[in-house]
């Protein structure tokens, strides 16, 4: 894998409005909320709760393809909003789909009003994404270990809970946004380190820690070559001090994206990752971190006129390694969501 210094990491923040009356979206579109687009040849899935039941709202869709691959893929997350489900790795769905390019929809002219951002926005730096190498299991370059502890000691990631072809009037869905991309080497410019350290001087004075200046040159590295702070916020968190510090530089980002690199944590990551996060439920192989939405998008995903109705800290999202499809499957594939709440979700209301 790359070298913290050189690991591209893109960031997602939220646009302008995605008015169905005024914007045509696809499954080529990064948008949060709203209906899921599905390629034609998809037949559109609608994943249940592992919890309650209920069918979830659509949170964010995001077209991430990959380097020499012919084909589109896009990831789409769902959520339970119910208050009982808030917090739980199974009220949290994501979906893997794929089409080659001569699947794709046919071209249709957008409205000239606010046209959506290019999807190949994500891909400028996608040979950057997609260098790995064995890591330490838990979001390392390689992916995550294989094994399968007998016992049902890693969690099951199949598409039974799914819906196919129904609908759902009754599911919450959240005002949409288009999701524009910004690589977060691009923001360290002198400007912007003034105004992080101005927000990190504010979180030092609120939470009564010394997190210490703006390391520019900090990566994502093996958990045992970074250096934590060693004061102690209020809360006992020094993950969430380190969580604070790294976001700074970008408060509004309401996702990270660096496949094959290593997740940003919020708080306290299990010591032993192979039971948690569970193979491939397509191909058996191993799965590496890929993306995680990040609290500013808490405040996003409301209906009109409503509150927030999704709370968490960070959702992390690990695909198949070899991204596994069968040319011209139909069915769409589930990935797997790990979810951290927020020790001070207060910050981000």
């Amino acid at each position: 894998m790359a070298s913290s210094a050189q690991e591209v990491i893109l960031l997602g923040v939220c646009d302008g409005e995605l008015e169905p009356k005024r914007h045509r979206s696809s499954h080529l579109t990064n948008k949060v909320g709203g209906h899921p687009d599905w390629s034609p040849i998809i037949s559109p899935p609608w994943p249940r709760c592992g919890h309650c039941g209920a069918p979830l709202a659509h949170v964010a869709q995001i077209y991430c393809p990959l380097e020499a691959s012919p084909y589109h893929r896009t990831l789409r997350l769902f959520a339970c909003p119910g208050a009982e489900c808030c917090g739980r790795a199974e009220s949290w769905r994501a979906i893997r789909s794929q089409s080659l390019e001569a699947e794709r929809e046919p071209s249709r002219s957008a409205p000239a009003q606010e046209a959506p951002l290019s999807a190949t926005d994500w891909c400028d730096s996608a040979d950057d994404w997609g260098v790995e190498e064995e890591g330490d299991g838990w979001g390392g370059g390689g992916g995550v270990k294989e094994e399968a502890e007998a016992g049902g000691a890693v969690l099951s990631c199949r598409l039974q809970d799914l819906s196919l072809g129904e609908s759902h009037d009754d599911v919450p869905v959240f005002r949409s946004f288009f999701v524009s991309v910004v690589d977060e080497s691009d923001l360290r410019g002198e400007d912007d380190l003034d105004h992080a350290q101005q927000l990190l001087r504010e979180y030092e004075s609120r939470e009564g820690v010394a997190v210490g200046g703006l390391d520019c040159g900090e990566g994502v590295g093996d958990r045992g070559q970074e250096k934590y702070e060693k004061s102690r916020a209020r809360h006992g968190d020094a993950i969430f001090s380190r969580f604070m510090k790294r976001i700074s530089i970008c408060p509004q980002q309401i996702l990270r994206y660096c496949r094959g690199g290593r997740p940003l944590f919020i708080s306290e990551p299990p010591a032993n990752t192979a039971p948690v996060v569970a193979p491939c439920g397509s191909c058996g192989g191993s799965r590496t971190f890929e993306l995680q939405l990040m609290p500013a998008l808490v405040s996003q995903l409301r209906r009109k006129d409503a509150e927030a109705e999704l709370e968490f800290g960070t959702v992390l999202v690990y695909t198949c390694t070899n991204s596994c499809w069968t040319e011209g499957s139909g069915s769409a594939v589930e990935e797997f969501c790990y979810v951290q709440g927020d020790p001070d979700q207060k910050l981000f209301k």
